[in-house]
């Protein structure tokens, strides 16, 4: 489970250094880095991305630990993957205009989205089963 608390900390580490990039790339001019971002928007959908993805996985590591359950390391590897690679497909998509156009990143994203995808529905039927255990008695 401790994964999570990884994941959640590299994204959150993440978070930081998209903040400063943007920061940097938009407010102070520096060569070479002013034109490094191709589409601000996008990078801002990663920047809030990892703040969303960091949150979930310190949200299911607590909820773990204070109720006691022992989540599936399957589900919590797959969240703190997922959670950082998904995330990182807008921030090399912010660098790269023909991102959307590649097979590779395609394949990428449809890899990383069901990897997150199947890491939550893992982890929180986990959870649900202990909520509807407690809910019994």
């Amino acid at each position: 489970m401790q994964i999570l608390l990884l994941g959640g900390i590299l994204c959150t580490t993440a978070l930081l250094l998209s903040a400063w990039l943007m920061t940097f790339a938009r407010w102070f001019p520096i060569a070479g880095l002013d034109d490094c971002i191709k589409d601000y928007k996008t990078m801002i959908r990663a920047h809030v991305d990892y703040a969303l993805m960091a949150l979930f996985n310190f949200g299911l590591y607590a909820a773990a630990v204070s109720s006691g359950v022992e989540l599936p390391l399957l589900g919590c590897w797959l969240i703190a993957i997922g959670g950082f690679s998904n995330p990182t497909v807008f921030t090399i998509a912010a660098f790269d205009v023909n991102f959307w156009d590649k097979k590779f990143w395609r394949i990428y994203t449809a890899v990383s989205f069901t990897a997150t995808t199947v890491g939550f529905s893992i982890v929180l039927f986990k959870l649900a089963q202990y909520a509807l255990e407690q809910y019994r008695y």
